[in-house]
């Protein structure tokens, strides 16, 4: 069966059981819209676009994976900002013809990716399209803490990262010579593994600025070096690059420390702490912030640091 065969209100009647409910939600699918509760009086709110082709790859991922992305990558950006996720809403455009069964493993993967941290997509819209297109909003609440920006790292700062990184680049480059292994790297391209819970975690520790690695560590600092006024400094030796990441990596001729640099999709946490902060596993201290402008990795600038949605 296709989504075409049900209709827009029997793949509604198939999808809405599959996405579950949470304790922020007080009135979920089937009306003009969603209810959550907001106890803290203050709303997070990120959205992102997926675009098939661009952002994903049928071939290399399927349904369930990437209904886990839409939501991780968005969950994401809501624990970066020190809070705790509430609710998700949901756009899907597709062809007439897709399977049903594909619509429904979708639903699964965003069900189960936000079940991670205790919430449920409470929302959404569908249309008809040529290709596949997906929305995603996710909403967070701060439980009364100030938001964790960009614009607060001061010279002294630690520089720290939590969650993986390069393991997603290094999927991408295996998946783009067609080969399938190893198969931890490819997983970590088709699923990311944000750590959600460091994310509010550290705005209780004492973070002064935090983003989710979406384009790249040295852009994303980047972005915090610029709103904050200072410059990061990396220490290339601080890194870990897995043995499987290695050997990837030498099979392709290339350096692993340009993964962990440079490539994004990981969704890990780079955060800037207060000089002295005692910082917990998983967090891992890489850098620290200083007097100047933009990033150094061990004190020269790195060549193409980052992703650029508007470039090749």
């Amino acid at each position: 069966m296709t989504v075409s065969d049900t209709g827009e209100f029997g793949l509604l009647a198939r999808i809405v059981p599959r996405l579950g409910t949470s304790a922020a939600t007080l009135l979920g699918p089937g009306d003009d819209a969603a209810v959550l509760s907001a106890a803290d009086g203050r709303v997070v709110a990120t959205t992102d676009l997926l675009l098939e082709g661009r952002h994903f790859r049928q071939d290399w991922s399927g349904p369930y994976d990437i209904g886990r992305k839409a939501a991780a990558q968005n969950l994401a950006d809501v624990v970066a900002m020190g809070a705790t996720p509430t609710g998700l809403l949901v756009g899907l455009g597709c062809p007439a013809d897709t399977p049903l069964e594909w619509a429904e493993q979708f639903a699964d993967g965003l069900r189960d990716e936000a079940a991670l941290v205790g919430v449920a997509v409470v929302g959404g819209d569908m249309a008809r399209f040529s290709s596949i297109v997906i929305s995603v909003t996710a909403l967070g609440e701060l439980h009364g803490l100030p938001p964790v920006t960009r614009s607060g790292a001061r010279a002294g700062d630690l520089v720290a990262v939590a969650g993986r990184l390069g393991w997603s680049a290094g999927g991408y480059a295996v998946l783009s010579r067609g080969f399938r292994t190893p198969r931890t790297l490819v997983a970590a391209h088709q699923r990311p593994e944000p750590p959600y819970a460091c994310g509010p975690a550290a705005a209780r520790l004492g973070a002064t600025a935090m983003c989710d690695v979406s384009d790249g560590l040295v852009a994303d600092l980047g972005h915090i070096a610029t709103a904050s006024g200072v410059r990061i400094d990396l220490d290339s030796r601080a890194f870990r690059i897995s043995g499987q990441m290695s050997d990837a990596a030498q099979a392709l001729g290339v350096d692993p420390l340009r993964w962990v640099l440079t490539g994004g999709e990981d969704h890990a946490l780079a955060a800037t702490f207060p000089a002295g902060t005692e910082l917990p596993e998983p967090w891992k201290v890489v850098g620290r912030v200083a007097e100047g402008e933009g990033v150094l990795v061990d004190g020269s600038v790195y060549p193409h640091s980052g992703y650029d949605h508007f470039q090749r």
